[in-house]
């Protein structure tokens, strides 16, 4: 999985930001230092290093390590260090042997040769493990100056598309038929063969820095790759047909890798703008925001006709409800008899004011759930504030799971306060199991599934699977840091009083009349789910596209408004559909309120089914169970947290009603 952060949709704020720091000190973000280089033979850096990452294809789930091909590398160099962020979403960066000398063009530079043969089983296996990856177009992911190297090329139309990684290779079936890059070279045609793309043509852009002390910077990098049966591979002169190997060939084969690399000076480019133009070489950007602004603005008119609804249909409850305690009073003052009757004539909600604070049912679960909603709630809203004013910069790799995974760290304390605060009201005595509870439950379901999928991923090989000292840095994290503050959020909680209701609670429940097919429990709750999901929907097929597809996910500025959104739809949908229950004489509104909203990870959970069905080409057992997997994961992190933005808005309105309204 993959997710890498830029941020269009707050550029100018960035590039606004950045400049007054600039202008005031030199001071730059984390990540974001430019690095000038000059010729050999000055001072200065004059060497260009070439990173790989790790490969990854849209056909499997299981990412590889470089190394893991047997291609040309570098071992005994030292690996750069990754950050939680990075080994999470399983980056592997790694030296290689591809290093230029700034301005220094080069043609046809050997790197390595692998020989192999098929009589040998362990040089066999290697070879059948490059068919494997060209087979299922697994990609490499080279960096350049912390800026990845992206392959352009035409598609339909004469339109040009870029992406930020090219295939080890393709395959032509034995009908003939070319796969992935295949289709771009004629010359790929020979039936039942692999084409191995064993030589690259590098272009590096520059920019020379205006003080010509400071000598240039690089803002582009761009490739092409190639394929070459070198006639003489010690000797490689990048000549002659594409170096295709047939599926049932036998003997010797020897593979020659080669390079060519070439400095190009670029004015109109900036380093401060140098990510741009990964983001233009984005496929159907433009129709991308229109759907968007297109979804932002169906989402804000339903909010605006639920809203005028609720105000306008309670505002006349509380009105006429006033009316009738008014006139009592005036008819009480005259003398005049008030019947029982009179004095009580009540329907709709008021009725049920003597129940609507009643303890819920299961109230312990349900103050866990909103204690670990409240953490990732504020967990998500910090971590996309930083990314759309751009803290959390594309340069910075891993920085977003970083920042979320620390904030949820450290959110214990609210959790726990939230939970303990609400168990109370609810009547609750086992305050250490519920603390116990709001520390371990949903963090080990998590926790646990990420587990059985790392076993997985170790089974396979796969560079995703987190190491053992990785595993127990987390452990360490939740036990000695998260734990603790929940044990101190719900020390708080429970020292304070309970939350004091506007009404006071009767002893005997009142009986539930007899309720329709519209305010039963069931329908109510997949009812409420529809509008939040139908303002997510958009962004959550870009969200998919990024982790499954490993295409770039740049609009954070628009996430962000449309998580704001989701949060006012979430509420609104929900008040709208318990002032209904209420009106209908159904107090059981505190599970209802967290699951009416909290059925928006449903639609989410069928909605990634289809995606799955319908958009990828994910093949294998193994692929299939760490897709649902991880998606079991993202739908109950949605869950808790769409439940408790449902939840907490009934209580505040539920709250408020009865309290403007006299009941007693």
């Amino acid at each position: 999985m993959r997710v890498v952060v830029c941020f269009p949709g707050c550029l100018l704020t960035l590039r606004i930001f950045a400049g007054l720091l600039s202008f005031a000190s030199g001071f730059y973000l984390p990540g974001l230092a430019p690095v000038s280089f000059c010729e050999p033979g000055k001072d200065e850096q004059s060497e260009i290093e070439l990173f790989v990452n790790r490969l990854d294809s849209v056909e499997s789930v299981l990412p590889y390590e470089y190394t893991a091909f047997d291609f040309c590398s570098a071992p005994s160099e030292k690996r750069p260090s990754e950050n939680l962020g990075q080994v999470l979403f399983g980056e592997r960066i790694e030296p290689s042997p591809y290093k230029f000398k700034f301005r220094v063009n080069e043609e046809c530079s050997h790197v390595c040769t692998k020989n192999y043969n098929t009589e040998k089983q362990e040089e066999k296996i290697k070879l059948d493990f490059l068919k494997k990856g060209m087979l299922l177009n697994y990609q490499h992911h080279w960096i350049v100056d912390n800026m990845p190297v992206t392959w352009c090329y035409e598609v339909e139309a004469s339109q040009k598309f870029c992406n930020p990684g090219f295939p080890i290779g393709c395959y032509v079936t034995e009908a003939s038929q070319p796969k992935d890059a295949c289709v771009v070279n004629t010359d790929f045609n020979a039936r039942d063969t692999f084409y191995l793309f064993n030589h690259v043509d590098i272009t590096i852009f520059y920019h020379v820095v205006e003080n010509e002390a400071a000598g240039a910077r690089l803002v582009t990098a761009k490739m092409q790759p190639r394929s070459f049966k070198h006639t003489n591979s010690d000797h490689p002169d990048c000549t002659g047909e594409p170096m295709g190997i047939n599926n049932k060939f036998t003997g010797e084969l020897k593979v020659a890798y080669t390079y060519s690399v070439k400095f190009v000076e670029d004015k109109n480019i900036r380093w401060a703008s140098r990510w741009d133009y990964i983001l233009e070489s984005m496929p159907h950007t433009n129709i991308q925001w229109f759907s968007i602004m297109n979804s932002l603005v169906i989402v804000l008119f339903l909010s605006g006709m639920v809203a005028m609804i609720m105000l306008r249909t309670l505002h006349k409850d509380i009105a006429r409800y006033n009316q009738m305690d008014s006139l009592a009073t005036v008819r009480h003052q005259q003398g005049a008899f008030v019947s029982h009757e009179d004095a009580q004539e009540e329907f709709g909600w008021k009725l049920v004011h003597g129940d609507v604070f009643r303890p819920p049912r299961k109230g312990m679960l349900l103050s866990v759930f909103l204690g670990s909603g409240t953490q990732i709630f504020i967990m998500t809203f910090v971590t996309l504030f930083f990314a759309c004013l751009g803290f959390l910069s594309p340069a910075n790799r891993g920085a977003l799971m970083t920042c979320a995974v620390v904030l949820w760290v450290l959110l214990g304390t609210p959790a726990g306060y939230v939970a303990a605060r609400f168990y109370k009201s609810f009547g609750g005595e086992k305050w250490k199991t519920n603390v116990l509870l709001t520390a371990f439950l949903c963090p080990g379901v998590v926790f646990a599934d990420f587990f059985l999928m790392n076993l997985i991923l170790w089974g396979e090989g796969s560079s995703a699977a987190m190491p053992f000292g990785t595993l127990v840095a987390i452990l360490a994290l939740w036990f000695c840091i998260s734990v603790p503050l929940t044990f101190i959020g719900a020390y708080f909680g429970f020292k304070r009083s309970a939350i004091e209701h506007p009404v006071r609670t009767n002893q005997i429940p009142r009986q539930i009349p007899e309720q329709s097919f519209y305010t039963r429990p069931l329908p109510g709750i997949i009812m409420g789910g529809i509008l939040p999901f139908g303002c997510i929907f958009i962004q959550l097929f870009f969200i998919l596209n990024s982790i499954w597809s490993h295409q770039m996910y740049y609009m954070f500025g628009f996430l962000f408004l449309v998580f704001i959104i989701l949060v006012i739809t979430c509420s609104e949908a929900t008040i709208l559909l318990c002032y209904f229950h209420l009106c209908a004489e159904d107090y059981h509104w505190q599970w209802r309120s967290f699951l009416t909203s909290g059925f928006t990870a449903i639609y989410f959970l069928v909605y990634a089914i289809h995606y799955f069905y319908s958009k990828l080409q994910i093949s294998g057992m193994a692929s299939t169970i760490l897709y649902f997997g991880y998606t079991m994961i993202m739908a109950l992190i949605f869950f808790l947290f769409t439940g408790t933005i449902g939840f907490f808005a009934c209580f505040w309105f539920v709250t408020k009603i009865y309290s403007v309204v006299k009941v007693d």
